[in-house]
């Protein structure tokens, strides 16, 4: 099974369409979170995610709008009812089953409390190897890695919306994660 990866889309239409297209080889589709920008809502991306079945988790930016201080950015007229209650009930995490491989997906960390960004030299990485996962994907940090920690695969695909990351020269990137071979592909765009 390939699981085609997104995550900080921040409103952007256009990388998401980008993203969507450039893994249209994919069994399935996962956004990790923040597919909003702050109180910023996007008909258009919630469209795509929804049009094209992507099994969507609420990140940071999700959680701030659905809060009670985002109120008045719900109450904007503009916003379609159905994507804002679509987006209200996305789980926080998700967790996939195949072929006896465990693939977890959060937009920060799988511990508590989350939010902690995690980068590839940062202490806290060696924590996501007591993840009761063989694969855990998350997103947050914008930035691009694919690592073992201990028995676990830790995939970030970087930023469908808003690139942060140096490495690829600051391009948006998407991921592909083949589940039986636990190889995955960066695309950067």
């Amino acid at each position: 099974m390939l699981i085609g990866i997104v995550s900080d889309i921040h409103c952007n239409t256009t990388g998401l369409a980008s993203a969507i297209a450039l893994m249209a080889h994919a069994d399935r589709l996962v956004c990790l979170g923040d597919c909003i920008y702050d109180y910023r809502f996007s008909n258009e991306v919630v469209a795509l995610l929804r049009d094209h079945n992507v099994e969507t988790i609420q990140g940071n930016h999700e959680q701030s709008f659905f809060m009670p201080h985002g109120v008045r950015a719900r109450a904007a007229t503009w916003i379609d009812p159905g994507h804002m209650e679509w987006l209200a009930t996305r789980p926080d995490q998700l967790v996939i089953e195949h072929a006896g491989t465990t693939v977890l997906a959060v937009h920060s960390t799988p511990w508590s409390p989350p939010g902690t960004y995690v980068y590839e030299h940062t202490p806290e990485l060696s924590r996501f190897a007591d993840a009761r996962a063989d694969i855990v994907l998350y997103g947050h940090t914008h930035k691009q890695l694919v690592k073992r920690v201990g028995n676990v695969l830790v995939v970030n695909p970087g930023s469908a919306g808003e690139a942060r990351d140096h490495n690829n020269g600051m391009r948006l990137s998407c991921a592909v994660l083949d589940v039986a071979r636990g190889e995955v592909e960066i695309i950067d765009y």
